[in-house]
């Protein structure tokens, strides 16, 4: 339309799973084999979604152009999530450990050194010698396990239906862009723009056997340590335990997040990259820089012994009973990155070269609080006789490894017989030989190994390779 280029559609889904009839068992903490017959997971969802692109010629030149484009994109169905998860083969306890929950699933005191519980593992309360200390003979003590129905047909991982249908249900993203493309010459432009994904169909696990009133809150204090920051000695709160008389009793319910509170996410970000395309050169790079930002502080004060993660489907979790950080940013990041190619006229070599920088891992320092530490201020030791509870001692999205800089190059030649083409060439990965590390120890002990690194880059590599075509 004159200078203004439209696209535009909108898109229909609509998606379910379905389980044919199963079985468990019987083995040994299961003796009598379970029967579950055929059933429904998602029924279903429904979404109608736009998507809108947009290019204008401001000038009517060619030469200036304004570009947005704008749409929504849903999270992809498969064997995952809740199209897998409403199976009820994995909504029956089959661990003691509480769902979402990490750490102690049961303590075991071995008191004869022998590496055998000689306790009623069949009996899930505590049992067998209370005073067993390790290495002290005897009978030993086995804790009770965290989740007293284990083994047993009970569908502790339950679902709201309003969760597995419905239209506008399903979890995805809204996506915008804008940017501005200039003309600087012939074969070369610069273009700058801005970008925003924001995600919705946020989901949560209530425990419907725990209330508010049945966790402790309590803090703690982190070690003094010169790698912490400040030198550690400061106060870590926000943590909650859950009473000794409640410990193992799970019956969650997954439901919608936006029944307990406001929960968010989005990304904002910032490009620029330049183009050049003239006399057998080909280059383009430039710079971004960006944010993402998630908060489920309403839903956490609702919901304390929230266990889930920030952010649609398959981002990282972020909150639990022992993270305090409901609030998380990653702070404005900044990557760099150019790619570059030069045929050399007449004789058909190519040279050519990518560069990347990019910021490091963020850091973690998880810490595993004694019992005895925490009960300075929870008033009691850790319920389910655990020995520690681990923490972050470090607010994400705050403490980051070095950068990690990276240069590729490349040299190729171009040969021509009997209408067959070889491409010989020679490759030159980590031509500066960094040894930029890629993931560290985030396991903190005072004065230990935290830190270390784990991976660098590959060190400097040469491959020659040869591609024929005919």
């Amino acid at each position: 339309m004159g200078r203004l280029t439209l696209q535009g559609a909108v898109r229909f889904d609509s998606a379910g799973s379905w389980f044919p009839e199963q079985n468990i068992g019987p083995d040994r903490f299961l003796p009598v084999a379970y029967h579950f017959e055929a059933s429904k997971g998602i029924d279903k969802y429904r979404d109608i979604t736009p998507r809108l692109g947009m290019a204008y010629d401001v000038f009517g030149d060619g030469k200036t152009a304004v570009k947005m484009n704008f749409g929504k994109y849903l999270e992809g169905v498969g064997v995952q999530l809740n199209y897998a998860n409403t199976n009820p083969t994995t909504r029956i306890p089959t661990s003691t450990g509480p769902f979402g929950v990490p750490g102690v699933t049961r303590t075991w005191t071995d008191a004869n050194s022998d590496f055998v519980p000689n306790c009623d593992l069949s009996n899930p309360l505590a049992n067998g010698n209370a005073a067993a200390t390790p290495g002290g003979g005897g009978l030993d003590f086995c804790g009770p396990i965290s989740n007293l129905r284990f083994g047993q047909p009970v569908l502790t991982g339950n679902y709201d239906p309003d969760v597995l249908s419905g239209w506008g249900v399903r979890a995805g993203d809204w996506s915008f862009g804008v940017s501005v493309q200039q003309q600087l010459m012939k074969r070369m432009s610069v273009e700058v723009g801005y970008y925003r994904r924001s995600f919705d169909g946020f989901t949560l696990n209530d425990n419907l056997l725990l209330s508010p009133g049945d966790l402790t809150p309590y803090s703690i204090t982190a070690p003094s340590d010169p790698r912490l920051p400040g030198g550690g000695g400061y106060t870590i709160s926000g943590l909650y335990d859950v009473v000794p008389a409640k410990t193992g009793q799970v019956d969650n319910l997954a439901t919608l997040a936006e029944k307990y509170g406001k929960e968010y996410q989005y990304f904002n970000g910032f490009d620029f990259t330049l183009s050049l395309r003239a006399s057998g050169l080909t280059f383009q790079g430039g710079t971004s820089t960006g944010q993402n930002v998630a908060d489920a502080c309403d839903v956490r004060a609702n919901l304390p012994e929230l266990n889930q993660a920030i952010g649609a489907g398959l981002q990282t979790s972020t909150v639990s009973t022992v993270s305090p950080y409901c609030k998380v940013s990653s702070g404005y990041l900044k990557q760099v990155r150019g790619l570059a190619t030069y045929v050399i006229p007449k004789v058909d070599v190519q040279l050519s070269g990518i560069f990347q920088s990019k910021p490091g891992p963020a850091l973690l320092a998880n810490y595993a609080v004694p019992t005895a530490a925490a009960a300075l201020s929870l008033g009691r030791p850790l319920s389910g006789n655990a020995p520690n509870v681990t923490v972050n001692l470090i607010e994400p999205g705050t403490l980051y490894g070095n950068r990690i800089n990276q240069l590729d190059l490349r040299i190729a030649k171009l040969l021509r017989f009997n209408g067959t083409k070889t491409m010989v060439g020679i490759d030159l990965y980590n031509a500066l030989n960094t040894d930029a590390i890629l993931t560290y120890n985030n396991t903190f002990v005072p004065g230990g190994t935290w830190l270390q690194p784990l991976t660098v880059v590959t060190a400097r590599m040469l491959r020659f390779s040869a591609e024929f075509t005919f």
